[in-house]
């Protein structure tokens, strides 16, 4: 599995960006998908995963109710919608996804089995 995010880029505080992150192979609707983002200096940390099959959703409290995830089987590919971007949501964002059996998606990043290279989002104040 390859994935390769997009749609990173500076934008002002209270704006918006919508991250893309596309996958190659023909199972993309088995993965559990996850974004998380790294600042410097800091942890990676999970910022928002949605299921397979149901698309059952899972934000950061630090996002909720300003991100929104999605998903398009059809297309091999998963959404972040960011809105109200805040400086410290400025971090190097990466999708990720997770192909265990399991009906939950993790927070955890080593459980993860497949990584995208990141793209950058800086949000200026």
């Amino acid at each position: 599995v390859q994935l390769q995010a997009s749609g990173g880029g500076l934008v002002q505080a209270g704006g918006s960006l919508r991250l893309s992150c596309a996958a190659s192979g023909r199972s993309f609707s088995n993965y559990h998908m996850g974004w998380f983002r790294q600042a410097p200096g800091k942890e990676r940390e999970f910022v928002s995963g949605i299921s397979r099959g149901d698309g059952r959703t899972y934000y950061a409290d630090s996002v909720k109710g300003r991100f929104t995830i999605s998903r398009d089987d059809a297309k091999n590919t998963v959404y972040l919608q960011m809105n109200s971007l805040k400086p410290e949501d400025t971090a190097v964002y990466y999708c990720a996804a997770d192909l265990r059996r399991g009906l939950v998606v993790s927070r955890t990043p080593v459980v993860y089995d497949y990584w995208g290279p990141g793209t950058q989002v800086t949000v200026s104040s």
